[in-house]
């Protein structure tokens, strides 16, 4: 009888000994989630240098799209006429729209250099509010990048059908840079739906760990 009620506390530890050594360390695993969001933080803030570069080269060549033209209007009459951006009210809102762009991505990515020297990366709070500000610039900047495109559309192919004549075939240096320009505001707008992507898998990423 005595072996028997020594030999069951044995069986017990036994089987409870496989139980404590297979589950894994958990801090493991908090590591590579933490380099993980470190990662990300470093996409987001060269994403954000990206823009804001790309936003400023975008407006100083808008700006600087000015041509001046001799138009001879009658025999022996001749006018000086200047194309320049401000002339287009499209273009107009195109400089202020990339403007901001381009303010906003210098105090976010300001934001982002401060995040990366954090060990967690960017905060769920911040994400949430990079989402929200990130998507409201995107359609401020499709907008205008689509305004800026359809009147530099009617200017370098014209439309027959209002009688709006083309003028791309005498100001080539001033459609040069306007089609530059708006490239350039389209290659910002993607990046900023990258920028919304990316905080959006981060912060779901966030979300499920908790």
């Amino acid at each position: 009888m005595a072996s028997n009620e020594t030999a069951a506390p044995h069986a017990a530890v036994s089987m409870e000994v496989p139980l404590k050594t297979s589950a894994p360390p958990p801090a493991e695993h908090g590591g590579l989630r933490a380099r993980s969001f470190k990662k990300h933080a470093v996409v987001d803030m060269l994403l954000r240098v990206f823009l804001f570069a790309t936003a400023v080269v975008s407006v100083v060549v808008m700006v600087t799209s000015e041509e001046t033209k001799q138009i001879p209007v009658a025999p022996g009459i001749v006018i000086s006429r200047t194309a320049k951006f401000s002339n287009s009210p499209a273009y107009v809102y195109f400089v202020a729209a990339l403007s901001v762009a381009a303010l906003y991505s210098l105090i976010t990515g300001v934001v982002s250099i401060m995040a990366v020297m954090k060990p967690g990366g960017n905060s769920a709070k911040l994400k949430f509010h990079f989402v929200i500000l990130d998507s409201l610039l995107l359609g401020i900047v499709a907008a205008a990048t689509g305004a800026s495109g359809g009147v530099g559309y009617i200017g370098l192919k014209g439309n027959s059908h209002s009688r709006w004549n083309k003028i791309c075939d005498r100001y080539d240096t001033y459609c040069t840079h306007f089609k530059a320009s708006i490239l350039l505001s389209l290659i910002a707008s993607i990046t900023l739906l990258v920028l919304v992507w990316l905080s959006v898998y981060v912060l779901s990423k966030k979300i499920a760990r908790r």
